[in-house]
């Protein structure tokens, strides 16, 4: 198990890496400790076909719906997400999340979005956290489904696709350091069977237990090298 020290040093790594700009990192499975706070949607109180429901929990307030206020939804049989959200960030809760059963998902049941598993879904903490955690899934399709991380005022933070088939976990936290304070998830490709969430995962900075995959640390450590290769052949005025 790293220390939370090691993995901040490790992101602050990154950052520079990344010349500063906001990148959201998946962190994977098992990237929080058991002080981890965590919604399954089977919390006492809670049924199936609850629709957009509100969990308060360690302190925070956390509210599933649709979208955030500045998104256009588009689609009948699929529907997706356009657009970006507008400051402050808003959640737009119009009964179109729900919690249902998914055969397919070994801990249902689930969160899903509108048409069922195939539907946006987004959610909002009251008070910023550092990471962000979820299971998503059943895919058929890698990279068919989106991630997208918000600060409070709306701005990206950055986005991630499903990189594997069936049900993934994943550990989002943001280079910069910023705070993540909403999440969207939603589908952008042929994505046969559709998706719904599940686990949702969150806290500060203590509870994150691992650092970015050695494959993501390659690739900034590219980018910081393309950026000095740039920087030493260009021409002298």
């Amino acid at each position: 198990m790293r220390s939370p020290s090691i993995v901040l040093g490790a992101l602050a790594g990154l950052t520079l890496a990344a010349t500063a700009q906001a990148a959201l990192i998946n962190l994977g499975p098992g990237s929080f400790t058991p002080a981890a706070s965590v919604i399954t949607f089977s919390e006492p109180g809670r049924s199936i076909g609850d629709t957009d429901p509100v969990y308060m929990i360690a302190g925070n307030t956390v509210s599933f719906g649709e979208f955030f206020t500045g998104h256009t939804v588009v689609g009948v049989g699929v529907r997706t997400l356009t657009g970006a959200p507008t400051a402050p960030l808003a959640l737009v809760q119009n009964g179109n999340s729900f919690i249902t059963t998914d055969g397919a998902n070994p801990t249902s049941p689930v969160l899903s979005g509108t048409p069922l598993y195939n539907g946006p879904i987004s959610f909002t903490f009251a008070t910023p956290v550092a990471a962000v955690g979820l299971s998503g899934g059943y895919f058929d399709t890698v990279g068919a489904t989106t991630i997208e991380a918000f600060d409070s005022a709306g701005m990206s933070l950055g986005t991630i696709v499903n990189s594997a088939l069936g049900v993934e976990f994943y550990g989002l936290f943001d280079s910069s350091g910023s705070n993540i304070s909403g999440v969207s998830f939603y589908i952008t490709g042929s994505e046969p069977a559709g998706f719904a969430i599940d686990n949702v995962t969150f806290g500060d900075a203590d509870v994150v237990v691992r650092a970015p995959e050695p494959a993501t640390l390659a690739t900034f450590g590219l980018m910081l090298a393309g950026l000095a290769y740039a920087r030493r052949s260009k021409p002298q005025a």
